[in-house]
């Protein structure tokens, strides 16, 4: 064990200090003899999965990283296998493997024994992998002769349009811009997504046979009616591309701009360089990126009138000159109503902010943009603040004010509706029901931000769940609710047809003795869709300290940021994405750790033979043995086993 390792968390689940003399075990069991309860196999959602918004299976991309769930094809790489899994949720690990802020993580059981499991970081590393060895996606075997327009090709158009081509639906994706990518592309910088890995995986979707209309707004190019009468379905995910402007005094002056303008004129290579002096409004992972864009991109002494940011960010004209100048670093102040630590944005973004020399301020509110004789920004007064939930409350007399040649406000986005006027809720929204049908509207779906503006996980997720709603309205069944725990469930059949263990035929006729058949699967329950286990279901005493392994990071300081353009986080080598599997507690699935075999005292327990293993299915009990003892389920660390057969 590290001596310096922090294992104040380490505990056994059920006991408190001072209780360390346990029940004689043959106490125990003749106490439990009367019970008539005896071990099921419960499979639950874990936290992880419960936690992400697009639903990854993540406990069985770890299980596969970890060894116990091997490639049914041999010869293929585990990174294959769990690429496979990955893709079933979310076609972009890479991406997403960077950027993503993992709730997954902070949802995840192992925090209760010492940290997190990396998840973040093995979906990086098996999506850079998949890059590494052009892995594709597969082909749909048969046609519906169903033909679906996707209206956007940023996360939730490009991930919808997965899933219905997957499904044998031909797909036509229809995108504003002149690139596929959406938020991918045009809103974060390439120093945190590469340009070249999001084009691989999005040519991999591509290659499915999906159709792109690029440079190509429906509404202006072609008419909201017309792509109606010309497809079976139409999927809106036109994203929150409008950001919002402050709603103070002052804020229409040219040199207010938008975060969202900000980073799409960056991201175009439109806009080189900034002014001195740069104050933005926000607090989430948008401001940030706008600060940390500005920081890296510098001003330039005595740059001409028409080389002014707002020019170039609202389209005017464009730098075309600036990689020939010297470039001055920039001061930037980034303020958010809510203290530092309570901001939106992710931990790790706030600390390479600072570290670059960004000055961040919580807890104060922008009151009135300054202004000089000609209508331009050249400061912006503000005060301390304390919030009432999402209200902000202004502390008397602590008015002051920050001077800047540029303010960015970074509060907020919507969508931009003109042309489609006609499923615009009034707020620049789309109103959908819960399985993302446009109220009042058949044929027509939506997802992503333009519906509720959150992660890019989020929109894949909503990609995702309205393909299956499509899928079932096409196919005349549609749906009208969604299980409670909405994510890619483990399947245990599917699990056992890859393995050529299919249940045998039965003709369902009353039958006794089941136990003795062969068509049915016995003792196992899948509660997923409706439960996610908690840490209090666990034995977390079977877990020891285990460090996580961490990924190299480049951090980057004040005097260093100005032009450095290189990616900030780099991969894990196999062997630590191994050890990060290894980690993982398999909450609400057995990992094979023989505890309940090794502790039985009736050997009612045992391993099922070897050519009929298959996850979930490594143990099997014996009930004319079990005498309801409850040891099994004490000593179970994932939770595994419940008592309850007999009920």
């Amino acid at each position: 064990m590290n001596d310096m390792a922090d294992t104040t968390k380490l505990t056994n689940r059920r006991f408190k200090d001072g209780d360390n003399t346990p029940v004689p075990l043959a106490q125990k069991i003749f106490l439990a003899d009367a019970s008539h309860k005896c071990p099921t196999y419960v499979h639950r959602t874990p936290p992880c999965q419960g936690s992400c918004p697009s639903g990854h299976d993540v406990r069985g991309w770890l299980s596969i990283a970890r060894g116990i769930d091997k490639p049914p094809v041999e010869g293929m790489a585990w990174e294959e296998y769990a690429f496979q899994r990955m893709a079933e949720a979310n076609p972009f690990p890479a991406t997403m493997g960077r950027v993503c802020p993992a709730p997954c993580e902070d949802g995840c059981n192992r925090n209760e024994v010492d940290d997190f499991v990396g998840i973040n970081a093995v979906e990086q590393y098996v999506g850079d992998w998949a890059i590494d060895k052009g892995l594709t996606l597969p082909v749909p075997e048969v046609e519906t002769g169903k033909k679906i327009a996707v209206v956007g090709g940023g996360p939730a158009g490009l991930s919808a349009a997965f899933h219905l081509r997957r499904r044998g639906h031909a797909v036509t994706v229809f995108e504003e811009h002149d690139e596929l990518g959406g938020m991918m592309r045009y809103g974060i910088p390439s120093y945190r997504t590469p340009r070249d890995m999001i084009d691989s995986e999005i040519k991999r979707i591509m290659d499915m046979g999906v159709v792109a209309k690029t440079g190509t707004r429906v509404g202006k190019d072609i008419s909201m009616e017309q792509v109606e009468k010309d497809f079976d379905a139409v999927f809106w995910a036109i994203g929150a591309q409008t950001g919002r402007p402050l709603p103070i005094p002052g804020a229409d002056a040219p040199n207010c701009l938008t975060g969202v303008d900000f980073l799409e004129a960056f991201n175009k290579g439109h806009l080189q360089h900034t002014t001195k002096k740069i104050v933005v409004v926000g607090g989430g992972d948008t401001s940030i990126d706008v600060a940390s864009v500005a920081r890296r991109i510098g001003a330039i002494e005595n740059a001409h009138e028409n080389d002014r940011p707002e020019y170039v960010v609202l389209g005017h004209t464009a730098h075309d000159v600036a990689g020939t100048m010297i470039r001055e670093g920039v001061e930037v102040v980034l303020t958010s109503l809510f203290p530092i630590d309570e901001m939106t944005a992710a931990e790790r973004e706030r600390e390479d902010a600072q570290r670059e020399g960004i000055d961040l301020r919580g807890g104060i509110l922008p009151l009135e943009v300054l202004l000089d004789s000609d209508g331009r920004a050249i400061g912006i007064k503000m005060c301390e603040c304390t919030m009432n939930g999402n209200t902000p409350v202004p502390t008397e007399g602590t008015e002051f004010e920050i001077e800047c040649d540029l303010v960015v406000s970074a509060i907020g986005q919507m969508g931009d509706m003109q042309g489609i006027e006609a499923i615009d809720n009034g707020k620049g929204f789309i109103d959908t029901d819960p399985v993302y049908h446009v109220n009042g509207h058949e044929k027509h779906f939506a997802g992503g931000d333009i519906i509720r503006p959150h992660l890019l996980t989020t929109a894949i997720g909503h990609g995702a769940i309205a393909a299956e709603s499509i899928d079932h309205a096409l196919a005349g069944h549609p749906l009208d609710k969604r299980p409670k725990v909405d994510v890619f469930h483990f399947n245990l059949l599917a699990e056992l047809h890859q393995r050529h263990l299919d249940p045998q035929e039965h003709d369902h006729s009353p039958t006794r003795g089941t136990a003795e058949g062969d068509f049915a699967i016995h003792n196992y329950e899948d509660r997923s869709a409706t439960q996610i286990i908690p840490h209090t279901d666990l034995f977390l005493g079977h877990f020891g300290y285990d460090e996580r392994s961490r990924r190299p990071e480049h951090h980057i300081s004040a005097d260093q940021v100005l032009g450095n353009f290189d990616e900030r986080i780099e991969n894990l080598t196999e062997q630590q994405a191994i050890h990060e599997g290894e980690r993982c507690m398999s909450c609400g699935m057995c990992f094979e750790c023989d505890n309940c075999v090794v502790y039985c005292p009736q050997d009612a327990i045992f391993r099922v033979k070897k050519d009929s293993h298959a996850i979930g299915r490594y143990v099997d009990t014996d009930y004319t043995k079990c005498i309801g003892c409850h040891i099994c389920e004490d000593v179970c660390p994932s939770g595994y086993i419940q008592m309850g057969l007999g009920e």
